[in-house]
């Protein structure tokens, strides 16, 4: 926490972004103490003759190699790590941090075959605006709320505008008990299945918005359990 406090990155990222690469090299006890502030958007700050506490709502992005060589999981290089290895590397992220990140993807090496599609994608502009039209949306929804998105909904709140259809309340009643999901996930996944449909344009969360937020909340699963 040191390294945060004394540099005011938690701080500094206030209604911004705190990206961290490679997060298992950074101090075990620094990332642990991370878990204040993301839930509860301040940070304080102690020394011998004072305390001082900031805002601190920032939108943290991280990311990490499977193990020490990077190629455990792929389909496409062989591993050169020892099980001990793998198992030390990922455990310096603990189960309680993870549970406090909203989403989590695994990104595999691209192909040249892939690189060389010529095959139109979305253009920019297009995901923008759709983007952007989520947010108003949003705004307009949470304007006697004081609060800007999905993400800053309080538990009561969840209940309130997270309503699903009954099929999407069957798939995640079975993936809650399937998965073993705590308390937190559940709420994370509500909250991310709201934005889903924001961006479909959709007033009620479906079944399909419900089962792309579930696929953000597994990868714990394959690499933690």
């Amino acid at each position: 926490m040191e390294e945060f406090q004394n540099h005011g990155e938690i701080s500094l990222a206030h209604y911004g972004v705190l990206f961290l690469d490679e997060l298992p090299e950074f101090n075990q006890n620094t990332l642990e103490v991370l878990r204040g502030p993301l839930e509860e958007n301040h940070v304080t700050i102690s020394r011998s003759n004072a305390s001082i506490t900031y805002p601190c709502n920032f939108m943290f992005i991280a990311s990490m190699n499977p193990c020490p060589c990077g190629y455990y999981g792929s389909i496409e290089n062989k591993c050169s790590c020892r099980p001990e290895q793998i198992k030390k590397y990922i455990n310096r992220i603990s189960g309680p941090l993870l549970d406090r990140i909203d989403i989590h993807v695994e990104v595999s090496s691209i192909k040249y075959e892939k690189l060389n599609n010529k095959e139109k994608c979305e253009k920019s502009q297009d995901i923008r605006k759709r983007v952007n039209k989520a947010r108003k949306r949003q705004v307009s929804r949470y304007k006697k709320y004081n609060i800007l998105s999905n993400s800053e909904l309080t538990p009561s709140m969840v209940e309130e505008f997270c309503k699903l259809n009954y099929s999407g309340e069957k798939l995640l009643s079975a993936a809650f008990q399937k998965l073993g999901l705590s308390a937190r996930a559940y709420g994370k996944i509500l909250k991310v299945a709201r934005t889903i449909a924001d961006l479909d344009n959709s007033e009620i969360i479906l079944e399909k918005h419900v089962a792309e937020a579930i696929q953000y909340r597994t990868l714990d699963r394959k690499y933690w359990k």
